[in-house]
């Protein structure tokens, strides 16, 4: 379970870096938020959204994401859990 858990990390990871900062320099942090910062924006979330089901397997709303609830790495990592 926790070998899964870090590959679903970085398989998240890396589609939020390449798909919405492909030009940072830093790292992402697993607490930093990415909606309420507009990092991922409306029309990325459907985009995130699209990953997560396709890619993971897993169905999300988008209006399960966003401040209070699924908007950073490890939020959004939990609640795919949850899912599963």
């Amino acid at each position: 379970m926790a070998g899964e858990r870090a590959e679903t990390a970085a398989t998240l990871r890396a589609f939020v870096m390449q798909r919405y900062l492909p030009d940072r320099a830093r790292p992402l942090s697993d607490d930093e938020p990415l909606i309420s910062s507009g990092i991922v924006d409306s029309m990325g979330l459907v985009d995130l959204t699209l990953f997560i089901e396709e890619d993971l397997g897993v169905f999300l709303s988008p209006d399960e994401f966003g401040e209070g609830r699924a908007d950073t790495l490890t939020q959004i990592l939990a609640l795919i859990e949850r899912q599963r």
